[in-house]
Formats: structure tokens, sequence, C-alpha cells
């Protein structure tokens, strides 16, 4: 049910964001979403992936510094206050947001976020019962 979302540790340097790419993209490697967060001295690149497994497996081997973190997938329609009732759902229901990064689907019109929570479970449960569509970790590959 959880996404698996690749992290990798980037040194602010001149063709580090490049050599990521590059091979993700030799071996065939679709990347779905990104987001960079980053400091003066370096950088944190979070990727959601079509094959997470081989993703982490690749970048490791070209000795690229990576973890993998899981993050819940929320489908959104993509409306202004969209976001807004979904956070306070969440927060009704106790969820904390560490950080989120979203995208919109051109097939579905909806935007879809993808955050990184204490309790994912706690999240799940907040946003199930309020009937926000929790998207599967093969459905968001595969977007």
């Amino acid at each position: 049910m959880w996404v698996k979302q690749i992290s990798v540790f980037l040194e602010n340097k001149s063709g580090r964001l490049a050599a990521v790419t590059r091979i993700l993209g030799n071996e065939g490697i679709n990347i779905r979403a990104l987001s960079i967060a980053d400091t003066s001295d370096f950088g944190i690149l979070r990727l959601i992936v079509d094959d997470p497994a081989k993703a982490y497996s690749k970048l490791k081997e070209g000795g690229i510094t990576v973890s993998e973190t899981e993050v819940i997938a929320v489908e959104i329609p993509d409306t202004p206050g969209g976001l807004a009732s979904v956070l306070d759902i969440l927060d009704a229901g106790g969820a904390n947001i560490e950080y989120l990064y979203a995208f919109v689907s051109k097939s579905s019109g909806n935007a879809l976020v993808l955050m990184k929570v204490e309790d994912l479970d706690k999240a799940a449960a907040a946003l199930k019962a309020n009937n926000i569509p929790v998207p599967g970790a093969e459905q968001v590959y595969n977007i």
C-alpha cells in the first residue's frame, strides 16, 4: 500500500543531479515525481520512480548515497481548497506531516500528493474514513 520513495544525498556540486538522472535513464527507470530540498552544502533529492528496487540498487552501484522511505500517496481534486480539506482531515486524525510534494495527473485531472508522515497507518485510516482515495504503490509507479 505504501509508496517507496528513493532519497538521494547530493553534494552541491556541478553535475551531481545529472549523474543520478543519467544512471536512472540508462537503466530504463522512469521518474514519476521528484523534489529537491537543499542547503548551501548539500541537497536531498526525493524520487518516485517506476521501479524503486532497481533504482536503489543501480544508484548504490553507481556510488550514490541513497536510502528508501515509505510515503503515502493521496489523490486530491485539482481545485482550490482541495489540499486544505485533506490536510484538515489529517490534522483532525492526529497525523503529523513531515513533508510533502505533489504533481497533477494528466489522465485523471487530480493532484497526487506524496506525504511523509509520522504514522502511515493513522494517516491512511483518517483518509479512508473520509473517502479520500489512497492509491497503492503500483498505481503510483505506473502513472
